[in-house]
């Protein structure tokens, strides 16, 4: 049977507000977007997945919908969306949008009904409790955005559920009515002609009928806020969730070859992951925050990839991210300075590092090694670090609720730098966009890296090229070689029509060269790709530090 097109392909984030200003007004806009796809197209990536568009008061930046069906003007209309779609299309690229329905904003109509009484036609929309006797919430779960996961409504005289700001109301997925409005807003966009859509915090869909307190975690995985404290036992990863998503399933199937990816958030996201996609009913697949935290050695690596390949997890199928729009960028979070260079098939030149030894290259090559559905986000195939704001700039309600000790998400949602020279990068004509271009990044912009060969955006390309060309990297299954400290080397090997691609992949994660006996019986062919001087003598495999290879098997 084909492989569907989402199993090992390669989407493109983009965070519309940073991206590219269209209209002069200094916030990113779809028709920006649009202008740009050349430029996404030629990476080689399959399609992209588009961060909140819509109508949206926008305290959390698009993640508060007041209107699942309309575009913001801040971006443009809708008949910016339909020349999107088309544009996309006609350049080979798929399109993902994000949906965001475990919650709305306060101001949308649905909450604006319910909150009005306890007896209205949506009155069971949300999420809403009585008072303990002394007037406290009703169970000690913690929002993500600080504070009790509830807020006091006055007029119904109970409180609500917010996983996140308090003006960002939970809906009641128990509520067969909020379900049914949920997959008519799917078919809505499905009907617009987008090929599927990334679901944010879907293990969030749902909470535990009885309200009981979570527990805490133990004193070694408790973080240091107090939504970090406790184990998420009563309100995610509920029972009923599959259930959800088996519906829309069914409801996607009808429209040809669509997909849904969930984002899962969780100490231990593995077994929901797999409870939320195995078999062919549910969700397509789904991506953690598992590789968007510190920088992993090849043990934990070869942790995170192991279950998938244990049991009914088979049937399941993962994706892989390491940066997106929450989290700090991964050149900056796992090191790597701005460079390194690599070759096709040859030595690769010493470039920039840290003290760890890995360069951006060195994790893009690792990422899109990984068996799965792969996330780049916008400005990771430059090799883009974390940008440093001043307080005054910040946007991002979490960071300035908990600046200093923790500066939120803006450092990875500042504007995207297409020219070196030009005002603002090339991002906007506006004398000031939404948050300040970086100037760390001119000399990553795109003009530059795209006229160097040795540069990480070209070294992307190179990189989704060997993707598209071995479906051992897409597809096959993987056997780990070598784990030891920072040295991961793995065999990745598929079958198709007969004819097998096997690769060996060889990874030195750290900063100290590594020698090891070449680790299969199969004699190396062919290098197809080299960074930073990795090379075979003979039987031994040398590894600099940050070094990668990529080599075909005989």
């Amino acid at each position: 049977m084909r492989n569907p097109w989402w199993r090992g392909a390669t989407l493109y984030q983009i965070y519309p507000r940073s991206f590219a200003d269209a209209n002069g007004d200094g916030v990113g806009d779809l028709a920006g977007v649009t202008e740009r796809l050349p430029y996404v197209a030629g990476l080689g990536v399959d399609g992209i997945w588009l961060s909140p568009f819509f109508p949206s008061p926008m305290r959390d930046f698009g993640y508060d919908v007041s209107d699942h069906r309309g575009v913001d003007p801040l971006f443009g209309s809708d008949a910016d969306f339909d020349a999107l779609i088309a544009e996309a299309h006609r350049l080979g690229l798929k399109v993902l949008i994000d949906q965001v329905w475990s919650h709305t904003a306060a101001e949308h109509p649905w909450f604006t009904e319910s909150r009005s009484s306890r007896d209205n036609p949506k009155a069971d929309w949300y999420v809403w409790a009585d008072a303990r006797p002394d007037g406290s919430p009703p169970n000690n779960w913690q929002s993500w955005m600080g504070g009790p996961a509830w807020r006091w409504e006055p007029r119904r005289k109970q409180y609500h559920l917010h996983n996140f700001l308090p003006q960002m109301p939970d809906l009641n997925f128990h509520c067969p009515a909020v379900q049914d409005a949920v997959l008519d807003i799917a078919r809505h966009w499905l009907e617009r002609g987008v090929d599927g859509f990334r679901l944010d915090t879907a293990n969030l869909y749902f909470h535990s009928r009885g309200l009981e307190d979570n527990p805490p975690l133990p004193e070694g995985l408790r973080g240091d806020s107090p939504v970090l404290m406790q184990r998420h036992l009563h309100n995610a990863d509920q029972p009923e969730a599959p259930g959800f998503f088996e519906r829309l399933r069914a409801l996607m199937d009808g429209y040809g070859d669509r997909m849904a990816v969930a984002e899962i958030g969780g100490v231990d996201p593995a077994p929901t992951m797999v409870a939320y996609t195995r078999g062919r009913d549910r969700l397509h697949t789904a991506y953690s925050f598992a590789f968007l935290g510190e920088r992993p050695d090849a043990a934990q690596v070869l942790r995170v990839l192991a279950p998938w390949a244990e049991g009914e997890a088979q049937t399941a199928w993962p994706s892989w991210a390491f940066s997106n729009h929450d989290a700090p960028r991964v050149a900056t979070r796992w090191g790597g300075g701005t460079g390194g260079a690599f070759s096709f098939g040859g030595r690769g030149d010493d470039g920039a590092a840290t003290s760890t030894g890995a360069t951006p290259i060195t994790w893009l090559a690792l990422l899109l090694a990984l068996r799965g559905t792969v996330f780049l986000y916008q400005g990771e195939e430059l090799g883009l670090p974390q940008s440093t704001l001043a307080f005054e700039d910040l946007r991002d309600p979490f960071g300035i609720a908990h600046w200093p000790q923790n500066p939120g998400r803006d450092g990875c949602r500042t504007p995207f730098p297409w020219q070196s020279d030009a005002p603002q990068l090339g991002f906007s004509d506006a004398d000031r966009p939404w948050l300040p271009v970086d100037p760390a990044h001119a000399r990553l912009a795109v003009d530059r890296q795209g006229a160097d060969p040795m540069s990480v955006l070209n070294a992307t390309k190179a990189l989704l090229a060997l993707r598209r060309a071995h479906p051992a990297l897409r597809l096959g299954r993987f056997e780990p070689l070598v784990v030891e400290g920072d040295v991961l080397v793995l065999r990745r090997c598929h079958s198709e029509s007969g004819a097998e691609d096997g690769l060996c992949l060889a990874f030195n994660l750290g900063g100290r060269e590594a020698r090891l006996p070449w680790p299969v019986a199969t004699p190396v062919g062919a290098a197809l790709f080299v960074h930073r001087q990795a090379s075979v003598d003979g039987r031994t495999l040398v590894l600099p530090p940050g070094a990668v290879l990529f080599a075909k098997l005989h």
